[in-house]
């Protein structure tokens, strides 16, 4: 089953700019988007470390929910009326301090729910540091 685009790139980030104006410029950055998958950067600075200078879990929250709802909005455009019902972050590894890097999966688009996965990397090294699972509940 095909799962076309509605949205680019750019214009997930113009919507992610104008739902939250607060987000500094240049915080995220679109990688890759295609029909299932998002590569989503997040540039991490002292408001998301915790003490022992590691990148907090709520920031790493973040970074999931975010990248999720950004590859179901390509798929359904701007419904704002969908909403996380559930996630679910294994904390692997130390993150350290500089750019996140999420790989988002989109596994199921029904009518109701959607089911997405989120695996975080810390400055393009290759082991993971968390893994997330998202579900979103959808208007209808």
């Amino acid at each position: 089953m095909s799962l076309p685009l509605v949205l680019s790139a750019e214009e997930l980030l113009a919507l992610l700019q104008l739902g939250f104006p607060q987000i500094p410029p240049g915080k995220f950055q679109i990688e890759a988007l295609s029909e299932k998958r998002l590569t989503f950067r997040m540039r991490t600075d002292d408001f998301d470390l915790r003490p022992g200078g590691t990148v907090s879990g709520p920031s790493m929250m973040t970074l999931a929910d975010t990248a999720t709802y950004l590859l179901l909005m390509a798929h359904l455009g701007p419904v704002v009326q969908a909403v996380t019902t559930s996630c679910h972050l294994d904390f692997l590894r130390r993150p350290e301090p500089g750019v996140l890097i999420a790989e988002t999966e989109l596994l199921k688009l029904g009518r109701r729910l959607a089911v997405m996965e989120a695996r975080i990397r810390s400055n393009d090294k290759p082991d993971w540091v968390a893994r997330a699972s998202l579900t979103y509940s959808l208007p209808g």
